[in-house]
């Protein structure tokens, strides 16, 4: 159309003619006698005018259009070679997606989520151990047996503190203090190692908790509540001065 854009392909088209026609001059039934080889370096050359690439396709467009091509390429290569042919290669693709989704739930979380201290204890403001207790409960009522196992835990060192067989130390964590209690009440040591590496599990590698793993805390708090402390060791007697009265 006189006036009108023309397209890339018919441009195209006019310089191969417009190249053909002067490697053929004169009359179109004279023989060409201009070689193949200069007569294709004039079309490329002719060709590679900006004026034939007004109407390419963006960069990012080819280059996701080669990506697709290899991609399609590979696939039906691979479907190819598997038994089934495309659908024993989408069953081959959903064993391995199965496979990953249980190593990672196998796995769990792969850090562990923010606090105020890593690796602490407690991350609240200092509470009682019966306020722990209270809260464990309470927890344990409503089924969130991860809060339950956190709070008894820290009820159970908390209680520790209190009757003196812990020093009061913030920033403790639970390996810590069981390894700490676990010298002051060595028969209890192999429990406190077990609750230590149950709350670390719970807390830092997202595993979840349940009732019984629940009640194994409780049971050993209660009973830590029934061992007596250690006896203290006797103090060496002062000797007295001599020629003191009484």
């Amino acid at each position: 159309m006189p006036g009108g854009i023309t397209s890339g392909p018919s441009l195209r088209t006019a310089a191969l003619r417009q190249a053909v026609s002067a490697a053929v001059p004169g009359d179109h039934d004279v023989p060409v006698t201009t070689p193949r080889l200069p007569a294709r370096e004039d079309a490329e050359r002719e060709l590679s005018r900006p004026e034939y690439h007004q109407h390419d396709p963006p960069l990012y467009q080819r280059a996701l259009d080669w990506l697709w091509h290899h991609l399609t390429d590979l696939l039906s290569t691979a479907a190819a070679a598997t038994p089934g042919g495309w659908v024993g290669l989408l069953a081959v693709c959903l064993l391995i997606a199965l496979l990953l989704l249980s190593l990672r739930l196998r796995l769990g979380r792969l850090r562990p989520p923010p606090s105020t201290g890593p690796g602490t204890l407690f991350t609240n403001r200092p509470r009682s151990a019966a306020e722990h207790r209270t809260a464990a409960e309470n927890h344990a009522q409503t089924g969130n047996w991860n809060a339950a196992v956190q709070e008894r835990m820290r009820g159970l060192v908390r209680s520790l503190e209190e009757r003196a067989l812990l020093d009061p130390r913030p920033g403790r964590t639970a390996d810590e203090a069981a390894a700490e209690a676990g010298q002051a009440l060595p028969h209890h040591s192999a429990r406190l190692h077990a609750a230590a590496r149950t709350l670390d599990e719970v807390t830092y590698a997202d595993r979840p908790a349940d009732r019984t793993s629940y009640q194994d805390l409780r049971d050993l708090d209660a009973a830590l509540l029934r061992t007596p402390p250690p006896n203290p060791q006797p103090a060496s007697p002062t000797p007295s001065r001599q020629g003191d009265t009484l």
